[in-house]
């Protein structure tokens, strides 16, 4: 079943609206896709309306980690999800999205891409880990 991206019904002053029509088939959504850390990547493949592809990744593995200070990026191992500001249930069960907080081997980097829109994890180091 899918979820609909339609017009409100309700007024903002909380009145209700009388629908002028039914529900269109472009007007309809999907779910959001909950990306988890995992041991093996899985992506799904998501026909988009006028027939591109868009790539959703459910579970992930490792993320590409950019140091400000020097400028490069490498791809690392996702060691696990520290916080998740978008949401306490997120946080809770360690689901990754945008601005969530990994802990990788390079230390804590925040994610700046979109995992369930675009089949990657990109991420900026926020505090490297102590050389010992």
């Amino acid at each position: 079943m899918g979820v609909w991206h339609g017009n409100d019904l309700v007024k903002p002053s909380g009145g209700r609206k009388e629908s002028s029509r039914k529900k269109r088939k472009y007007e309809m959504g999907r779910p959001p896709t909950e990306t988890i850390l995992g041991k093996e990547r899985v992506l799904k493949r998501v026909r988009t309306k006028g027939g591109g592809i868009k790539l959703r990744l459910r579970v992930a593995v490792e993320a590409n980690v950019s140091d400000p200070r020097t400028g490069k990026t490498v791809k690392v191992p996702i060691i696990s999800v520290e916080k998740n500001p978008a949401s306490v249930d997120y946080n809770r069960r360690g689901v990754i999205t945008k601005g969530a907080i990994i802990r990788t081997s390079l230390g804590l980097a925040k994610v700046t891409s979109r995992p369930g829109q675009n089949g990657v994890v990109n991420a900026v180091l926020v505090k490297p880990a102590e050389r010992r």
